[in-house]
């Protein structure tokens, strides 16, 4: 039972997310690092998040129904009632306001909270009927480097705004990789996202061009005097592997196997950046 309730939460998400966020704190904070204050922003944006990811089965349960991948969730299964998962994510909201809102920063709460709206009342049901859904979705899933920033400074300035647009720009070809893996249930599912609405190839140039765009805005937090030249030689080493890992789609005959290596190679590229910017800023 727990299992299912767990399985709710998206966990995959959840320590990504926490991954991000711990980036953006510890490139705010410059190497002094408060750790009771990184474990309490840590633990209310998980819960935020898992609650996010909750209200997103409650909400999807029916396509989730209709997809090979993922049909046998704890809510299209019945392993967890509707009203149930309703409660649960209520709760984990609750916790997760409470802990950003009495051990970070106002700031800090105000971006999670952007997050949470975004992904539940913005992409999760405009997936459904837009293929711009995913771009409305990375506004999501680019605050939680801001919320990590924020709970050191308690403001949004320059370098939240940097790491709010890497994370955009990471996101989209990431998602579109998926897509690209996963069109059957997307179709089946009727979901619109751009390989079926545009078609494979129009994506694949969304891809680089958005992978382009990862390494400009990367390289602006070392323009801007926030990073140092070891992240700027990691991130834009990474950036360009990715870069031509993605033109090499255009000459593939398997386009599934490219999708794949292209995703992984993202994960690949993000969490070297998060582990390269503590490191950068202990030796700046």
């Amino acid at each position: 039972m727990l299992r299912n309730y767990y399985a709710l939460t998206k966990p995959g998400i959840i320590y990504g997310n926490a991954i991000t966020a711990a980036a953006g704190f510890f490139l705010a904070a410059k190497g002094e690092i408060d750790w009771k204050l990184m474990l309490m922003m840590l633990v209310g944006l998980s819960l935020v998040i898992a609650s996010g990811c909750v209200f997103n089965n409650y909400m999807d349960r029916d396509i989730d129904g209709r997809m090979e991948r993922t049909k046998n969730r704890a809510l299209p299964s019945g392993a967890v009632s509707p009203k149930a998962a309703i409660i649960f994510a209520g709760l984990l909201l609750f916790l997760g306001v409470i802990a950003l809102y009495f051990h970070t920063t106002n700031k800090a709460l105000i971006a999670a909270l952007v997050g949470f709206f975004v992904y539940v009342f913005l992409y999760t049901p405009l997936k459904r009927r837009t293929v711009y859904a995913t771009l409305i979705g990375s506004i999501a899933g680019a605050t939680p480097p801001v919320v990590g920033y924020a709970a050191v400074t308690n403001r949004f300035d320059s370098g939240a705004l940097i790491l709010f647009l890497i994370l955009v720009f990471w996101q989209m070809p990431h998602f579109y990789a998926i897509a690209i893996r996963r069109i059957k249930d997307y179709n089946d599912a009727s979901i619109p996202v751009l390989p079926i609405t545009k078609g494979i190839y129009a994506t694949k140039i969304q891809m680089a061009l958005y992978i382009i765009g990862f390494i400009v805005a990367s390289a602006m937090l070392t323009l801007f005097g926030y990073a140092g030249y070891l992240y700027f030689a990691v991130s834009t080493l990474l950036g360009l592997a990715w870069l031509w890992r993605s033109v090499r789609g255009f000459k593939t005959a398997d386009n599934t196997l490219w999708a794949k290596k292209v995703f992984l190679f993202s994960l690949i590229v993000l969490t070297s950046l998060c582990v390269i910017i503590p490191i950068d800023q202990l030796i700046k």
